[in-house]
C-alpha cells in the first residue's frame, strides 16, 4: 500500500528550477558539475529537459537541444530522466501533425529520455492521446498530466474523472501538475485520495512554492498516499520554484513515509547547493527577488512560476515594469472570458499577452491571434463556455469560424510532415535526421541561426586590458577554445561575476 511506502523524491532543478527562477537561462556547462551528486542521491527521476529549455537553449544559449540531453544522460546514467511535453504542441505553442509528435518522442527515447509528462493546456485528452501512445510504443513511460487550477468549473470530481480517462487511454501514471502553486493542502488530499481509489496506476504531484502552500500541500498529499513529489535545490527552489529538497526532508522528520536519506546524500546536496549558488549569481540578470519570496497575490492571478519569472524579465526589457500590477489584475478577467482555461504554457503566455493588450488598448479592442484561436476552439475544448461576445469579436478579427474537431485536424490547417521537413532541411544544406526535423518543425529560424553562427569562421578578438575598479568577491569559470590561425596561443573565455553581475572577457595567451 502506497501509504506505508516511502514517498519518492524527484528533482527538477535542471529544468523547472531555472525556468521558474532564472528565465530558463542555465547552460549545460553550468549543470554538469552537479550531475554526479544528483545521480547518486536516489531520486526517482531527474527532470532534465523539455518545457521551455529546448527553446531557450537554442534561442539564447547556442545549444542544440539533443546535445544537452546526450550530455546530461551521460552525466546522470543511473536515474530516470524526465521531461515535460505539451501533448500535440510538443514543446511549442502550435499543434503539430501526429507524425512529427511521434518522431520527436521516438528520437527523445533514443537519446535517453525515460519519462514523458504529457499535458494539454486545456486538459483536453484529445490533445494528449497521440503522445501517450507514441511514448509507450517507443519504450518510454507516459505520465498523463492534469493541469490543476481553480475556478467555478474545476471541481475535485472533475479532476478525478480526467485522471480515470487518462488511465483509459494508456497513461502509466497520473500527475497532478499545479504549475502556479495554487492547490491548498486538503484539496490536494481529496484529489489524491479520489484518484487512488479510482485508478490502478501511480499518482504523482507537482507544485510550486509561489503562494507559500507547496510544502504543506506535499505533506497532505503524502498522507493521502501520493507516490512521488517534485523538489528543487536552493537557490533554484522555493518562491516560484519547487520546495527545496533539504527543507522537505526536514519537514518529514519522523514521518513514516520519509525517504531513507543517508548522511552521504546530505553531503551531496550541500555540494550541489554550493555550486548552484555560484550559478545563480552568474544568472543574476535573469533573476528577481520577487520570484524568491512568497506572494499570496498568486492565488488571485493564478500565474505559473515560469511565466512570472519570464514576464518580469520581458517587462523590464521593455521598460514597462510599472504596468506589472495592472496587467496581472486583468488576467482573471481574460481567463474567465476564455472559458476558465488553466494557466500553463502556452495558455499562460497567451492570457498574459491578452491582459497586456487589454490594459494598453482597452478591453478586447485588440485580440491576439492566439487568444482568438482559444476562443474559437483551435486549441481544444475549454473547461467552460467562452464568452459569446468575446468569441464573436475573435471570429471577426481572425476572419474564421469556431471549430469543434481535434485542433490538429482543423479545416484548412496546413502542416509540414516529416517528409516535408526532411526535404526542406536538405535543400538548405542542413542535417535532415529526425532530431533536426522535429526541432526545425518548432523552431526553424532559431535552428537556421544556430547553424549560421556555428559555421562562421572563428576569429579571436584582439586582447584588451581588463580593469576592475571595485574590489569584490569574484567567481570565475574558464572554457578553453582551440587557437585559431590569427591566434598562436590559447584563447580562454572568462566568466566573471562582480557584485552579482555577469561579465565575459576573452584572454589570449601570447608567446
Amino acid at each position: 500500500m502506497s501509504k506505508s511506502r516511502p514517498v519518492i523524491f524527484n528533482n527538477n532543478v535542471l529544468r523547472d528550477g531555472h525556468q521558474s527562477l532564472a528565465a530558463t537561462r542555465m547552460r549545460t556547462e553550468q549543470m554538469l558539475p552537479v550531475c554526479e551528486d544528483l545521480d547518486n542521491c536516489g531520486f526517482g527521476a531527474l527532470e532534465t529537459w523539455g518545457g521551455a529549455t529546448i527553446d531557450s537553449g537554442l534561442r539564447f544559449l547556442g545549444e542544440f537541444p539533443f546535445d544537452r540531453l546526450d550530455a546530461l544522460k551521460k552525466a546522470c546514467p543511473k536515474t530516470d530522466h524526465m521531461m515535460l511535453l505539451r501533448g500535440q504542441n510538443i514543446v511549442q505553442y502550435a499543434h503539430f501533425p501526429d507524425d512529427v509528435v511521434e518522431a520527436f518522442i521516438k528520437a527523445s527515447v533514443k537519446h535517453g529520455m525515460n519519462i514523458f509528462r504529457i499535458f494539454d493546456a486545456l486538459n483536453d485528452p484529445r490533445n494528449m492521446e497521440v503522445a501517450i501512445q507514441a511514448t509507450k510504443k517507443a519504450g518510454g513511460k507516459a505520465h498523463g498530466t492534469i493541469c490543476y487550477t481553480s475556478s467555478p468549473v474545476h471541481t475535485i470530481d472533475k479532476f478525478i474523472e480526467l485522471g480515470t480517462r487518462l488511465e483509459a487511454i494508456g497513461a502509466d501514471a497520473i500527475v497532478i501538475k499545479d504549475m502556479a502553486g495554487l492547490i491548498p493542502p486538503y484539496r490536494a488530499k481529496f484529489i489524491v485520495e479520489g484518484l487512488k481509489a479510482k485508478v490502478n496506476i501511480p499518482v504523482w504531484i507537482h507544485t510550486h512554492e509561489t503562494a507559500g502552500l507547496g510544502a504543506a500541500t506535499y505533506l497532505a498529499a503524502i498522507d493521502a498516499g501520493v507516490d512521488a513529489i517534485d523538489l528543487g535545490v536552493a537557490p533554484f527552489a522555493n518562491g516560484t520554484g519547487q520546495p527545496d529538497t533539504t527543507r522537505m526532508l526536514a519537514m518529514m522528520e519522523n514521518h513514516p513515509r520519509k525517504p531513507d536519506w543517508s548522511d552521504e546524500n546530505v553531503e551531496r546536496m550541500k555540494r550541489v547547493r554550493a555550486h548552484l549558488e555560484g550559478v545563480y549569481q552568474e544568472l543574476s540578470d535573469f533573476t528577481s527577488h520577487k520570484n524568491e519570496v512568497v506572494d499570496s497575490d498568486a492565488l488571485l492571478y493564478q500565474v505559473p512560476g515560469g511565466m512570472l519569472s519570464n514576464f518580469r524579465t520581458q517587462l523590464k526589457e521593455q521598460k514597462m515594469e510599472d504596468k506589472f500590477d495592472d496587467v496581472f489584475r486583468e488576467i482573471p478577467v481574460v481567463r474567465k472570458a476564455l472559458g476558465w482555461i488553466p494557466l500553463v504554457t502556452p495558455t499562460s503566455q497567451i492570457v498574459g499577452m491578452q491582459a497586456f493588450l487589454n490594459v494598453k488598448f482597452g478591453r478586447w479592442k485588440q485580440i491576439s491571434p492566439q487568444a482568438a484561436d482559444i476562443a474559437l476552439g483551435y486549441y481544444g475544448v475549454t473547461p467552460a463556455d467562452v464568452d459569446k461576445e468575446v468569441q464573436g469579436l475573435a471570429a471577426k478579427q481572425a476572419g474564421k469560424d469556431p471549430i469543434t474537431c481535434r485542433p490538429v485536424e482543423a479545416p484548412g490547417a496546413e502542416h509540414k510532415h516529416m517528409d516535408d521537413l526532411r526535404k526542406e532541411l536538405s535543400n538548405k544544406g542542413l542535417p535532415s535526421d529526425d532530431e533536426h526535423c522535429v526541432i526545425y518543425a518548432m523552431f526553424a529560424p532559431q535552428l537556421e541561426k544556430y547553424y549560421a553562427d556555428k559555421n562562421k569562421p572563428s576569429e579571436a578578438p584582439a586582447p584588451k586590458p581588463v580593469a576592475v575598479s571595485t574590489p569584490a568577491p569574484v567567481a570565475a569559470s574558464t572554457t578553453s577554445q582551440p587557437a585559431t590561425a590569427s591566434s598562436p596561443g590559447k584563447v580562454t573565455r572568462l566568466g566573471v561575476s562582480i557584485n552579482g553581475k555577469r561579465h565575459e572577457v576573452t584572454v589570449e595567451e601570447v608567446s
